[in-house]
């Protein structure tokens, strides 16, 4: 009676356990609540639990940083196409030279914040394939773990 008390407290207390992981654990060799336990962490450490993948967030303000660099770059490119044309560009007015220069950065910061957007779009998609690739890594560790201890792990 004892022992199918404590096999039956083992396996709740494992299946509350592996509730994060959508896993249940069943005592097959009669394992106590506490051995139960002690398996379960001890397997839980080494599967490392995915969470070394999942600590980082992924960075934000790429539009920003896309747009800040593009603008720079636009109004290099329009320094640089006045020089070129020194001849037309020394008889315009101030004003338009920097009406010139503005529309020039304006466009390019555009571009760069799409740019900015799309290599953030990816890198974030990078971090959830990387995080989910490490979880069911983590998962299909510690249920070798605990089958290797006596216990039949169920998804």
């Amino acid at each position: 009676m004892k022992t199918s008390m404590y096999s039956g407290i083992a396996s709740l207390l494992a299946t509350l356990c592996l509730s994060a992981t959508a896993q249940t654990v069943t005592p097959l060799k009669g394992q106590s609540a506490a051995t139960s336990q002690q398996d379960s962490a001890a397997c839980q450490a080494l599967a490392g639990n995915g969470s070394s993948a999942t600590t980082e967030s992924p960075q934000s303000g790429g539009r920003v940083r896309g747009a800040a660099a593009g603008a720079a770059a636009g109004a290099a490119v329009a320094g640089a196409r006045g020089r070129q044309h020194e001849e037309v560009y020394d008889r315009m007015d101030d004003d338009v030279k920097q009406q010139y220069r503005q529309n020039q950065a304006k466009d390019a910061a555009v571009a760069g914040a799409v740019v900015g957007g799309s290599r953030q779009r990816q890198e974030r998609r990078q971090d959830r394939a990387a995080q989910s690739q490490a979880s069911s890594a983590a998962a299909s560790t510690y249920a070798s773990c605990m089958q290797q201890r006596g216990y039949q792990v169920t998804p």
